[in-house]
Order: structure tokens, then C-alpha cells, then sequence
């Protein structure tokens, strides 16, 4: 006999699926799971890419028992396997507790799934209305009145290192580009390691942010709309920027040496394709200096002729945002903890 199933709306399920011990199963196919998730899912699809195409196409067009019978074609000869997965899985898990799974609406697909896991015996908790409904929680939760701070500062600033050192000392914070994979710039992703896409990203944040107190201030770094190709959700910029940035004053030597520290490692062919990618903002005879200054490992000079552009770059920014809230910080020559004590002694001040 099959083990009782149930199905429970979104907060419940997301609260259910984030217990330690629960499995959280995404019934969708490859493709969409690529796309966007919900974190901490892990793929487990009733059909590929393709034969999920191909059973869409025949719903419509033949009608909803034809497409069941081709679907059972395709998952008839391996619905062993799938127990057999899907119980190595849920045996991973320490406290086994119920098997958390959605698909797109909450329908056959993870219907059935669910139906054969019951049936070996795995307890299963499906998500009404699926991924579909999940999503539809998120422009809400973007667009809260979130108590964010700003860390503001010219490029090289370190203010993600400052950040992290705002996290230790017990602050709340949100990594945006930690979560979006990429440092902002032509310089951001050298490695050339995938990002997450847009929407994802915004999974990541929302994931980021319900783990958080509102009535506690969050510090994220002021960003642009957009990180490498992954764009902040709308609702979420607006409200970054309706509110105060805290702009740390850095001396250029501090930046310098910072970029040094962050890119010292990497190899200088990374290190020239991304000068070339910035050669006709930079201007060529700039370029060619910068590239000069790689070959002979003087990556101080090259960091200083990068900071250039990116400093008339960042004031071209804040001319674009007038009466932006900006307050600054002095913290030259400061090791990245007390920066961040600055910041935080600058909030309370502010009473933020």
C-alpha cells in the first residue's frame, strides 16, 4: 500500500523543504531546472528535454489520454531506477524526514512521481500550484521595504572583503555578487565560470533574504542593475537605492593594492583579454600601456590605468544619480575590519 502523500502551499512547503533531513526533488525536466530552481533542489525529472516536448505537444494536440500514454511509454522501463535513485537519495539524508518535490503547476508530473515514490514506500510532500506558484511569491518579497545600507566606494575599494568582515562581526549582509557570481566588471569573472541566469539569481537572493530579520538593517554592496549578464530584480534595486550608502573614502593606493591582491594570482592572458575588452572605453594608447605593464608583471601600474577608467566611470554614475543618499566614510589606510567597524559606527550615528 502506498504511503500518504499531501500537498501544501508555498510558505509551508518552503519552510517544510529548508528542515534538515528533507530532500527537496524537482520533477521538471533538465532544461527548465538549468534555468532556475528552487535552492537546494536537486533534479529529478519524470522526463527529459525532449520527451517532455513531445508529450506537451501531444496534450494539445491529441489530448490528455494520449499524451498519459506516450508519457508511460517513456517512464515505464525505468521506473525501477527512479525508486532505486530516489531512495539512495532520501537515504542520505539523516533524518528522513518527507520527500519535499514540485514540477511546473503541481500536476502529472510530480503527481506521478510522487505516486510511484509513495508506493516504495518514501513519504512525499508536493507543492500546490508548483515551481508556477513559488514564483509567483517572489516580486512580494523583492520589493519589501528591506532596512539596507549600502557599502558605496570606488572600484578596488574592497568592498566585498568589507562585507565579509561586516558578516563576522555579526552583521547582516547580502553578497550580491557573491550570489550572481561575477565582481561587476570586465575584470568580475576571469575564470569564465558559468553565473547563475537572471531568474535563478533571483531565487538565490530571495533564499538569501528569508533567513534574514526586517527589523535588523541588511549591509549590501551598491550595485548597478546589472552584474556580469545577471540582472537585480527590479523591485529589489529600487529599494537598494531608496536607501543610504555608506561611501567608504579609499586611498588610491589602497585600491591598488588591493586589486594586486585579487588578481595577482591569475594568469596575465586573463589579465590581457579583459584590458582588450575595456580597449575602446580605455582608449587605445591607455590599452596599450596597461598591456605593457602586464609583460613586465607590473600589475600595480596596469591596476592603476584600469582604476582610471573605472573612477570616471563610477563618477559618470553618480552624476546620473542625483540626490542619491550618500554619506562618507573616511577609512584610508584601515585593514578591512576596521572599515567595516567605521561603517558600523557610522550607522548607528545615523541611527540606521
Amino acid at each position: 500500500m502506498a504511503v500518504p502523500s499531501r500537498s501544501v502551499g508555498v510558505q509551508d512547503f518552503l519552510e517544510g523543504s529548508r528542515e534538515k533531513g528533507a530532500l527537496l526533488l524537482d520533477a521538471r525536466s533538465p532544461g527548465e531546472f538549468a534555468e532556475a530552481h528552487i535552492p537546494g533542489a536537486v533534479s529529478f525529472p519524470l522526463f527529459d528535454d525532449a520527451e517532455r516536448a513531445e508529450v506537451g505537444t501531444m496534450y494539445k494536440q491529441e489530448g490528455r489520454e494520449m499524451a498519459v500514454e506516450r508519457g508511460l511509454e517513456f517512464i515505464g522501463p525505468r521506473m525501477a531506477d527512479m525508486v532505486r535513485s530516489a531512495k539512495a537519495l532520501f537515504a542520505e539524508q539523516p533524518d528522513r524526514r518527507p520527500i519535499h518535490m514540485y514540477c511546473w503547476r503541481g500536476g502529472m508530473r510530480s503527481g506521478s512521481l510522487s505516486w510511484l515514490l509513495r508506493t516504495a514506500g518514501m513519504p512525499v510532500v508536493l507543492l500546490e500550484g508548483g515551481y508556477k506558484a513559488y514564483k509567483q511569491t517572489l516580486p512580494a518579497l523583492m520589493g519589501q521595504e528591506w532596512p539596507l545600507v549600502r557599502v558605496g566606494g570606488y572600484t578596488g575599494s574592497a568592498k566585498t572583503a568589507v562585507l565579509q568582515a561586516l558578516a563576522e562581526a555579526g552583521e547582516q549582509t547580502v553578497d550580491l555578487e557573491g550570489l550572481a557570481r561575477h565582481f561587476g566588471s570586465a575584470f568580475g569573472n576571469l575564470n569564465r565560470h558559468d553565473q547563475p541566469t537572471s531568474e535563478h539569481f533571483r531565487n538565490l537572493l530571495a533564499e538569501c533574504l528569508v533567513g534574514l530579520d526586517p527589523t535588523r538593517r541588511i549591509w549590501v554592496e551598491n550595485e548597478s542593475r546589472k552584474i556580469g549578464k545577471v540582472h537585480v530584480p527590479e523591485p529589489f534595486y529600487k529599494r537598494m537605492i531608496a536607501c543610504p550608502a555608506l561611501e567608504m573614502l579609499r586611498s588610491t593606493q589602497d585600491r591598488v593594492d588591493h586589486l594586486v591582491g585579487m588578481y595577482g594570482a591569475y594568469d596575465t592572458a586573463l589579465l590581457h583579454q579583459a584590458f582588450e575588452a575595456i580597449r575602446s572605453e580605455l582608449g587605445g594608447a591607455e590599452t596599450t600601456e596597461a598591456l605593457a605593464a602586464l609583460q613586465q608583471d607590473d600589475l600595480a601600474t596596469a591596476a592603476r590605468i584600469a582604476l582610471d577608467y573605472y573612477d570616471r566611470t563610477y563618477e559618470h554614475g553618480l552624476q546620473k544619480r542625483a540626490g542619491d543618499n550618500r554619506y562618507p566614510v573616511e577609512a584610508q589606510g584601515l585593514p578591512f575590519s576596521e572599515c567595516a567597524q567605521r561603517l558600523m559606527d557610522a550607522a548607528d550615528r545615523m541611527g540606521l
